[in-house]
């Protein structure tokens, strides 16, 4: 019997994983054991297929209809030589052999919707040992131990907050997990829900039991409808197994949880307008202190870490804190998951050991840049963190080095940059979004971002003037100052980071009116070639506005004061004699 496992995480099923999945359901026989898994990872070769010949293992990818009936016939006859060309090469092998993995260990291995599958693997043993052997202190002295800092992008050490609020007054203290992931990009906590819900739950468990806390609560985004439904269903069988509710494992621990699912407000990955959100507010921070130990959600200590957090600890619990802070950096233990996205070969989820450089990531595991075209940058921390050029690729990736380039750690969105993007409208994209998630509660982030994004604006349409870098430069240090909560005070890190180490395309932008990388619609000029135009006339007869003119096999001409910039003949031109300057 052989076991056939279907990848069908978001990215497996939006690559077409349940019209695989059905097609094996059909062909394979009866003795094969047919099942799901999530993500692991390798989403650019979604969907994938893996099949267990007992230790043997055949992964399959990109796998159609058609390439799963031959995966069937394969099974069926336990012949694989018809389908070794559908198999994974050695080169995308490499994608997961270069990782470390902790949070994503079970992720596109498992099936997240079976309990068994998780506790064959020693899953639910470290809360037993928790409750079992070790008192609250030990739990939080071994997470100390460990380094283990909160992935959510403040870096902060989780014993601390851990800490903080088992030492607050009250029998009544909630803990909960920060599900929200905003940043566009990032995917990382998707993937862990959807692909492995008991791994969080279990680390909620730990972190319940070290605090002192009886009821857990996953805030999560609604947009996340797969994740959701499988962390349902995951608390419902911990809690048939007696993982989650009263008097686990016959100790006087009891805990609970319930599912939040939020709207998708960026400003909600701040703790406390998360805190605001769950109470049936609208999410708008807090001032602090107080802080969420002492007085949290309904005013009682809470604590407040994210997914990749929690998907770290019973890993930490089982395997001791040593192990976990031997890996990374002196300042940075243990290893942080990326979701690598843009301009690359590889993109997909990527999990290393703090200490690797972004030149590692980029070019190493993600197989460097689409098209054979050139790096240029790489976005960290999302709308919050900025853009790290080329020249500094060999940035060590912890949270010292990364704050040093002006970018941050962030959540984990890595989001490549290639030639053919523009600067300048990279940070207009990023302002647009957190002006639009801007809660509105304090001006300076409420009407600063507004500012910033008008001046971007004119910038990218060729209404730059010489005065709107020192402006824009002057605004993003007063948001960063006045703002009351990260989202403000980060705001401003795409543009700053943008002008110091692209600040030419912004001086091309306004003193040219020119993008270089041709991104910028109202600044695109074209021409046509002579010696490439065959006078087809396809070009003309598509402008709107008549710019263009020329006889029937006759070089064409553009007359730049008509044209709009549209772009409506270089779509049309089958002989690449439309160009761009």
């Amino acid at each position: 019997m052989m076991k056939v496992a279907v990848g069908e995480g978001s990215c497996g099923i939006a690559a077409g994983a349940l019209k695989a999945y059905d097609v094996l359901e059909q062909k394979l026989n009866s003795e094969n054991e047919l099942t799901v898994t999530g993500c692991i990872g390798m989403c650019y070769l979604e969907p994938i297929v893996d099949v267990y010949n007992g230790n043997e293992l055949h992964r399959f990818v990109r796998v159609t209809p058609e390439i799963a009936e031959k995966i069937a016939d394969a099974v069926n006859s336990s012949d694989f030589s018809n389908s070794a060309e559908y198999e994974i090469s050695d080169d995308d092998k490499s994608f997961l052999s270069s990782q470390t993995r902790i949070a994503l260990r079970h992720c596109g291995v498992i099936n997240p919707e079976k309990i068994e599958d998780y506790t064959e693997d020693g899953g639910y043993e470290a809360i037993k040992k928790c409750v079992t052997q070790m008192t609250p202190e030990e739990v939080i002295e071994e997470i100390k131990i460990s380094g283990l800092a909160g992935r959510g992008g403040a870096g902060f050490p989780t014993w601390f907050k851990w800490n903080a609020a088992k030492n607050s007054e009250g029998n009544e203290k909630y803990l909960i997990c920060n599900a929200d992931e905003g940043d566009p990009g990032a995917f990382m906590d998707r993937a862990v829900i959807e692909s492995d819900p008991h791994t969080l739950i279990e680390g909620m468990l730990i972190g319940a039991y070290a605090i002192g806390a009886k009821q857990a609560i996953v805030y999560v985004r609604a947009e996340y409808p797969l994740a959701v439904k499988r962390l349902k269903k995951a608390i419902k069988q911990a809690r048939e197994h007696g993982f989650v509710g009263e008097n686990i494992f016959g100790t006087d621990f009891s805990c609970d949880f319930k599912i939040k699912a939020g709207a998708g407000a960026f400003v909600c990955g701040e703790e406390t307008a998360l805190i605001e959100s769950l109470e049936g507010s609208r999410g708008m921070p807090r001032l602090k202190p107080p802080f969420p130990a002492q007085s949290g959600f309904l005013h009682k200590p809470s604590n407040i870490n994210n997914v990749e957090t929690f998907a770290n600890v019973a890993w930490i619990i089982q395997n001791g804190g040593e192990k976990f802070a031997e890996m990374g950096t002196e300042t940075s233990k243990g290893t942080k998951v990326f979701a690598l996205t843009g301009k690359i070969n590889k993109g997909g989820l990527v999990e290393i050991p703090m200490g690797k450089t972004l030149r590692d990531v980029i070019f190493g595991i993600g197989g460097g840049i689409r098209d054979g075209k050139k790096f240029k940058a790489v976005q960290m921390g999302g709308p919050s963190g900025g853009c790290i050029p080329e020249d500094l690729l060999d940035t060590v990736i912890d949270y010292k080095a990364l704050s040093a380039t002006g970018a941050i750690m962030g959540s984990g969105g890595m989001v490549v940059m290639d030639e053919s993007t523009c600067m300048v409208g990279m940070a207009k994209f990023f302002l647009d979004f957190t002006a639009k998630e801007s809660c509105g509660k304090c001006t300076h982030c409420r009407i600063g971002t507004k500012r910033m994004l008008e001046i971007l604006t004119r910038i990218t349409e060729g209404e730059g003037k010489e005065e709107d870098i020192d402006l824009l430069d002057e605004l993003c240090y007063s948001i960063k100052d006045g703002a009351l909560c990260g989202l403000g005070q980060t705001a401003p890190n795409p543009v700053l980071t943008t002008l110091k180490y692209f600040r030419d395309e912004y001086t091309d932008h306004i003193e040219n009116k020119h993008c270089t990388a041709h991104e910028c619609a109202k600044l695109r000029k074209y021409k046509i070639n002579a010696d490439a135009c065959k006078g087809c006339t396809a070009c003309a007869r598509k402008c709107p506005t008549g710019a263009i003119s020329g006889a029937v096999k006759s070089a064409h001409k553009i007359d730049r004061d008509i044209c709009i910039g549209c772009g409506s003949c270089l779509s049309a031109c089958r002989f690449g004699a439309v160009e761009v300057e």
